[in-house]
């Protein structure tokens, strides 16, 4: 039962690669009395950029400000093992077929990797605001069998499949970054929000992620040189419905399936029959025991599943070199939430290399980039 091969679809339906964009940077209010001097000279300055706003305030309470815009550039790679349901297939535009009870997923594994473009100001001294626009490369991974039941109610597994498919995104979005240092420690709470167009969907798909983060800088004897160091966590969430079409011909080997949607007919006829032949040597009490009912009426309504699915593409087939697929499923991440750790090396005011990895559950992730930031 070839045909199954249908479900390839799924493989350009997640773009879980969202682009967490933060690059530390912060207001620090300088303490201590080894800084009492260059706390005072800070205070004495008047503070030369229209942003952030209240930026002279600031600086008068004894903060030290960063530069107030940026750009910057980041790579950024993720994997995610992620959970597939509420499966619905249609061709040409006719009626959607519920598969969510016979099509089972064993693994399925979103992996992603994009070139992250991020400029910034700094709204408040304790406000980061940015842009988001990203080119990404994606892939996805899928194990999936397709089942159905006998009269004993047990569901025997008649196709199994695995699938990869890789395509390309962009996303857009914007981010806000609260954060506040004293002393060379600080907080930051980073959050953003991004759009990712796939060809593939109907609309582009919602993600947003929240990432709280926990640091300390650390000086150098060179003026303005320093490198910081974080620990803290990385949540995603995306829309989980997901609707979209496709050509038949980009996700069935059109020459093999003839035969394939055939013998996949034949199975699901015997194992009809089965289930008839149980039913109709009960007495008649047997059939208004309210197992053997269930049993009965879940075994119809899976075997009346695969039929129609199997038909309609038999159908779908005849005229196979113009005919589409719709689909519908609703996906989410295995875990939201991980662990991060990151560094970051500030060359002066103005450079900054940073790098970060997630890990624990079942995300991984990556990121390593470079910030320029000037006054504005």
């Amino acid at each position: 039962m070839y045909s199954v091969r249908i479900y390839k679809l799924l493989t350009l339906l997640f773009i879980t690669s969202v682009s967490p964009s933060f690059a530390q940077v912060y207001s620090d209010k300088i303490i201590g009395e080894k800084n009492e001097a260059k706390l005072d000279s800070l205070k004495k300055q008047d503070y030369p950029y229209a942003l952030p706003i209240w930026g002279q305030a600031a600086t008068k309470k004894g903060f030290q400000l960063p530069y107030s815009a940026g750009v910057s550039i980041n790579y950024f790679w993720q994997q995610s093992d992620i959970i597939l349901s509420d499966l619905s297939v249609g061709f040409n535009g006719g009626p959607m077929y519920d598969l969510d009870q016979i099509v089972r997923f064993k693994n399925s594994t979103a992996t992603a990797s994009a070139l992250n473009f991020r400029p910034d100001i700094w709204l408040f001294p304790f406000l980061n605001v940015y842009g988001i626009l990203a080119k990404a490369n994606t892939s996805t991974a899928i194990e999936a069998g397709v089942y159905i039941p006998d009269f004993r109610n047990n569901w025997v597994e008649i196709a199994s499949f695995k699938s990869k498919a890789d395509f390309d995104a962009t996303s857009f979005g914007f981010g806000l970054t609260p954060t506040i240092g004293v002393g060379g420690g600080w907080l930051a709470l980073d959050m953003n929000f991004t759009w990712t167009d796939v060809s593939a969907l109907d609309k582009p798909v919602f993600t947003s992620s929240f990432g709280p983060r926990l640091g300390k800088t650390f000086k150098f004897k060179k003026p303005e040189r320093n490198i910081a160091v974080w620990v803290g966590g990385f949540r995603v969430n995306y829309t989980p419905a997901t609707n979209g079409s496709l050509a038949l011909s980009e996700v069935l080997p059109i020459d093999e399936m003839q035969t394939k949607v055939d013998d996949g007919l034949v199975k699901i006829d015997e194992k009809q029959t089965e289930v008839n032949d149980w039913w109709g040597g009960l007495t008649p009490k047997e059939k208004t025991d309210p197992s053997n009912v269930a049993i009965y009426t879940a075994a119809n309504k899976a075997l009346e599943s695969a039929s129609n699915i199997f038909t309609a593409l038999d159908g779908a087939l005849s005229t196979a070199e113009t005919s589409t697929v719709q689909y519908s499923l609703t996906k989410q991440l295995k875990d939201k939430w991980n662990f991060i750790i990151g560094s970051q090396f500030q060359f002066n005011r103005h450079f900054m290399l940073r790098a970060e990895y997630g890990f624990l559950g079942s995300r991984q992730q990556f990121l390593t980039g470079i910030q320029y930031r000037f006054g504005l």
